[in-house]
């Protein structure tokens, strides 16, 4: 665990910060649960760069790759990145308290066979819920030092690009959702650039939903899989499954309770609900991820081997990481042509960004920004993503294929952790343009070109030409599913 520092003002403030970050990563790490990468879309950055937990300035420059045959320099990159910790949302509160009221009128009853050690007398008996409905998603401090953290080691990978200098000249891009998770990371970010100022932290973000939470404007997307009924039928399926039965089995008999409190009455009817409303037999399954996720929360929030974590073994885990990866497949990623697809706004900004900073210029013409940020969300980033063709195995997962799907590359948990971030780097080569992609501070080739780290620019947008020329905002999100 390191310290969290308060929005520094001031070099004493950024020093101390500095001592600190430093002196914690000479003492060895907090016990982390044995489950904590397979929370998804609610796992800790650090469980995907656990180096990170000894020292979490650490940089390792050799992630760079542009060819050794030239001469290259790094000129410009784009970032898209996620928010880092928050609270639950109000849904997930509630589920929580909804919890929290069945074991404590269970707790005058037998107690659990399958438990070790004090940790079910603590969930029984000692545990309260300290979440409240005005936390609703917003970012925890842990959340603002995983960006300031993350701006540090960027600044230190890209010295000249994302100087101070650049920062308080206004040199670099700053856009955010307008969620306040997201506007307080982007604030945080600027704060990480900004730590060696003597004076106080100038933030220069706009707010664009239009760019970072295009999804709400897709008419396609929307009609097509927000309110589509059979959109996530390998969900619905899954939670009603074998699988999802064994958790549910398991985690009865360990809390002591009788196992049709946890069991749903029965296999739902597809077509009587959306997918987003929730039935008698959705609430059972939302206790036993509220029970999982509990985990996560106490962990991501305030590092914490929380008495909850000890409730599900490694399978129990896989499990459930599964169903919420199915989710996010089908709902976000390669499960539907139109997700991807909805992220086309945001696919053109990337470009025209890295067009306009690789252009050939004269010696007097201005310098090329050196940088833009983009701060958003999960959902922001998976169908990008999807878009650019990565993640995508073989075989698509499905209900039925849960034992065969180990393996897999798409892993929400690895692929969009809290603070998850995709940066597009821009070299300045001998031979021409070079791009790269790294994907949470790991070199990831794109799919088209997988000969090559860092490839010709040129090559890379003839790879994606028929995307560059099709993907438009109103083709594919006008309602008609154009497969490009």
């Amino acid at each position: 665990m390191f310290p969290v520092c308060v929005s520094g003002t001031g070099a004493l403030t950024a020093a101390v910060c500095l001592l600190l970050s430093r002196f914690s990563s000479s003492s060895p790490p907090d016990p982390v649960p044995l489950i904590a990468s397979y929370f998804g879309t609610k796992t800790r950055y650090e469980e995907v760069n656990p180096h990170l937990l000894l020292d979490p300035l650490s940089v390792n420059r050799s992630v760079l790759k542009p060819p050794d045959t030239e001469r290259c320099s790094p000129v410009h990159i784009t970032a898209v990145i996620r928010h880092g910790s928050r609270f639950p949302t109000v849904k997930n509160i509630r589920r929580i308290q909804q919890l929290s009221e069945l074991l404590r009128e269970a707790s005058g009853g037998s107690r659990g066979s399958g438990g070790s050690g004090d940790w079910l007398q603590d969930i029984k008996s000692r545990w309260v819920t300290w979440y409240t409905e005005d936390m609703d998603g917003q970012l925890v401090e842990k959340g603002k030092e995983d960006l300031r953290l993350l701006a540090r080691r960027l600044s230190a990978l890209f010295p000249s690009l994302l100087s101070e200098e650049n920062v308080r000249k206004r040199r670099i891009s700053f856009l955010s959702s307008s969620k306040h998770r997201c506007v307080s990371s982007v604030e945080a970010f600027q704060e990480g650039l900004q730590h060696l100022g003597h004076q106080e932290v100038q933030y220069s973000h706009q707010l664009d939903d239009q760019l970072m939470r295009f999804f709400e404007h897709c008419r396609g997307y929307v009609d097509g899989v927000e309110k589509n009924r059979t959109a996530l039928a390998e969900v619905e399926k899954f939670k009603h499954g074998e699988e999802m039965e064994g958790v549910r089995k398991r985690m009865a008999e360990r809390l002591g309770l009788p196992h049709h409190d946890l069991t749903p009455a029965g296999a739902p009817d597809a077509n009587a609900k959306s997918c987003d409303d929730d039935g008698p037999d959705d609430v059972i399954v939302d206790l036993v991820e509220a029970a999982f996720f509990l985990c996560s929360y106490e962990l991501s929030i305030k590092s914490l081997h929380s008495p909850w974590c000890f409730l599900f073994d490694q399978r129990d885990a896989q499990v459930l990481e599964y169903k919420s990866d199915l989710k996010q497949y089908w709902k976000r990623s390669h499960g539907h042509v139109i997700n991807g697809l909805s992220s086309c706004p945001l696919f053109h900004h990337v470009f025209r960004t890295l067009d306009k900073a690789g252009r050939p210029r004269r010696s007097s013409d201005a310098s090329p920004e050196p940088a833009s940020v983009l701060i958003g969300h999960a959902e922001t980033i998976l169908p990008l993503l999807s878009l650019l063709g990565l993640h995508k195995d073989e075989t698509p997962p499905t209900a039925a294929n849960y034992q065969s799907q180990h393996g897999r590359s798409f892993r929400t948990s690895s692929i969009v952790p809290y603070a998850a971030n995709v940066v597009f780097v821009l070299y300045d080569c001998e031979r021409g343009a070079r791009l790269q992609l790294l994907i949470n501070e790991t070199p990831v080739r794109f799919p088209t070109l997988p000969d090559e780290d860092a490839p010709l620019y040129r090559d890379v947008r003839a790879a994606y030409r028929h995307l560059l020329d099709g993907c438009t905002e109103h083709r594919g999100c006008d309602g008609r599913h154009t497969e490009l």
